[in-house]
């Protein structure tokens, strides 16, 4: 499925990726989507959690990385061999992917693994130069004066 985003371009800015994040969403994987079942909660101002049910895992089958704005958790399980006979097989300890793709500025902050869950911290860190800040209006030269002598320092810091 395919979705013309034109009209929404006409009217933002810098809502590039927005278009490739949700062509990425509706041609995901529908069968892998169910394993491991997971929550993505919303736990302070800026701070995410997202717990994945990963029974029968232990720590060291589980990896979990950040590159490119994505969070990729995989489990790893090797194949048992014992000769135990399963009368119903209901708990999946099949290895799996599951890939998160983060907004801008996300960070993870930690991973950890308690009682068959494992719990991936996440916080919204954003930069002071990207929060809003008020624009005095009238005043274009003393605000040019200004910028020049603050740019002027910080080279001299620089080179110090």
């Amino acid at each position: 499925m395919k979705i013309d985003l034109t009209p929404l371009y006409a009217n933002t800015v810098g809502f590039d990726r927005f278009g490739s994040l949700l062509d990425a969403a509706l041609s995901a994987d529908r069968q892998a989507a169910g394993y491991p079942p997971y929550d993505i909660e919303l736990v302070g101002e800026n701070r995410y959690a997202i717990t994945l049910a990963v029974a029968g895992f232990q720590d060291s089958e589980i990896d979990v990385q950040v590159e490119k704005g994505v969070l990729t958790v995989r489990g790893r399980r090797e194949e048992q061999t014992k000769d135990s006979r399963y009368l119903h097989r209901g708990i999946a300890t099949r290895s799996f992917e599951r890939k998160f793709n983060l907004a801008d500025h996300v960070e993870v902050v930690s991973a950890q693994m308690d009682n068959g869950l494992l719990k991936v911290a996440l916080v919204k860190e954003i930069p002071e130069a990207m929060k809003p800040r008020t624009i005095p209006v009238g005043q274009a030269q003393a605000a040019i004066e200004s910028t020049a002598i603050d740019s002027e320092a910080n080279e001299s810091k620089a080179n110090a």
